[in-house]
C-alpha cells in the first residue's frame, strides 16, 4: 500500500518559501539545542553554532520581504506550508517534553 500523499504546498512567493524554509532550520536547531533533551553537548554546541548563520538568513529572508513591499505575513497560509512540511513535529522538539510521572 502506497503512504498517503501529502496535500500540496500553498502557492508562496520564493521570498515567503524562504521564509519558511529558514524559520524550519533553526526550530530544528532549537530542537537539537533543547536542554531538556536527552544529548551530549557537543551536539548542541555545533547546533547553536550553526544557529546562528540560520538566524541570519531567516532574518535577510523577512528583510527581502519588506524591501518589497510584503508588509504583511498571511499566517493562514503559511501555516498551511508549515503543516506540510512537517513543520508541528518539528517544533515540538523545541518544547518541553511531558513530564515522566512515577
Amino acid at each position: 500500500m502506497l503512504p498517503e500523499e501529502l496535500p500540496p504546498l500553498p502557492a508562496l512567493t520564493q521570498a515567503e518559501g524562504e521564509l519558511v524554509d529558514h524559520y524550519l532550520a533553526v526550530v530544528d536547531l532549537l530542537g537539537r539545542i533543547n536542554p531538556a533533551r536527552d544529548g551530549d553537548t557537543y551536539r548542541g554546541l555545533r547546533a547553536a553554532q550553526a544557529l546562528v548563520r540560520k538566524a541570519e538568513e531567516l532574518r535577510a529572508a523577512l528583510e527581502l520581504m519588506h524591501e518589497r513591499g510584503e508588509r504583511e505575513l498571511h499566517g493562514g497560509t503559511l501555516a498551511r506550508a508549515l503543516r506540510v512540511l512537517d513543520g508541528e513535529r518539528r517544533a515540538a522538539r523545541v518544547a518541553l517534553p511531558p513530564d515522566a510521572v512515577g
